[in-house]
């Protein structure tokens, strides 16, 4: 079986390797982003998928906009191909792309589908509260992950879990589910668009954490933007990277006491020694677990108390 491969973040790595270490299948192309300029020194540098093409020494593509690219398009109507993967590659390919290959593209997806259709579907469920999430493979059609759906897999998904552990356990299932999915040839399913919910990307202006909201769902954000949440203390912005809400089925062990004293949205209510700062918010108490003020590394919620000299009575913003 002759296939193309598209994709570029971390996520698709372990579905490339899957489909590289079987006997059956060649990976004939690999069509990834172009490389962009990253950290102090504002060097190129290729995407984790292109970094596994190069090893392999699979040619590869990286159109700036793959439908307006005559060349590349071209180039892949050259390979031949049985089958197009598209794993989180960035960009929406056009009907004359989709036709191209002889079996059609499918797509691995990072929801249960129709749940979930768009770019972050990882973070929303984990705003949104969800237990359990999973993979969908489809057959890819013109629409927003609309594409008749062809096996499925579900993940569970813990309390304290976040976006970059998701991740990987789905990225992981993706793989195994994807490589199934081209031995077994499974019928098609229509989706029910009526049960159909969407993931928008996430702009930054909902990383900045609000302690009016309730601290279940304060922690979601949390975990479901990991790592961009914020706060701000001493007129700097300190990164929140990990919280525990004080309740089930987050909080392990009893709870500790809390005398909040009337406390507003945002103090601090209790320091527990060893774990962090407690904050109380517009319903229930939230302890910062990790942190990682600007210019810092990351650092435990007991380091930051000590090294922020906090106390009870401290008000966050």
């Amino acid at each position: 079986m002759r296939l193309v491969f598209f994709g570029t973040p971390e996520f698709a790595v372990a579905t490339l390797q899957a489909v590289l270490a079987q006997p059956d299948m060649e990976v004939v192309g690999v069509v990834t982003q172009p490389d962009r300029k990253r950290g102090r020194g504002n060097q190129l540098v290729p995407s984790p998928v292109k970094l596994v093409a190069l090893e392999h020494q699979i040619p590869i593509e990286q159109p700036a906009r793959i439908k307006k690219a005559a060349e590349s398009i071209e180039w892949l109507r050259s390979l031949d191909a049985d089958v197009f993967v598209v794993v989180a590659y960035g960009q929406i390919l056009s009907q004359e792309i989709l036709d191209i290959p002889k079996q059609g593209c499918i797509n691995v997806h990072g929801s249960l589908l129709p749940a979930y259709r768009g770019a972050a579907p990882i973070q929303r469920c984990l705003v949104d509260g969800v237990t359990e999430t999973g993979i969908t493979t489809m057959q890819m059609d013109l629409g927003m992950d609309t594409g008749a759906m062809l096996l499925k897999t579900v993940v569970p998904v813990p309390p304290l879990m976040n976006a970059g552990e998701l991740g990987e356990s789905l990225a992981q299932a993706g793989a195994e589910l994807l490589v199934r999915t081209l031995l077994e040839r499974p019928t098609p399913q229509p989706q029910d668009d009526a049960l159909a919910t969407h993931a928008p990307p996430i702009p930054k202006s909902e990383w900045q954490l609000d302690w009016n909201e309730r601290a279940i769902d304060l922690h979601n954000k949390v975990r479901g933007f990991y790592p961009d949440c914020f706060i701000k203390f001493a007129d700097k912005s300190v990164g929140i990277l990990g919280t525990v809400p004080l309740a089930a089925p987050y909080w392990s062990g009893d709870l500790p006491e809390i005398n909040d004293n009337s406390a507003v949205p945002g103090e601090i209510v209790k320091i527990i020694k060893g774990r962090g700062a407690v904050v109380k918010t517009g319903d229930g108490y939230l302890l910062l677990s990790q942190v990682q003020p600007a210019g810092k590394k990351p650092q435990s919620g007991a380091d930051f108390v000590n090294g922020g000299r906090l106390s009870i009575g401290m008000v966050l913003k």
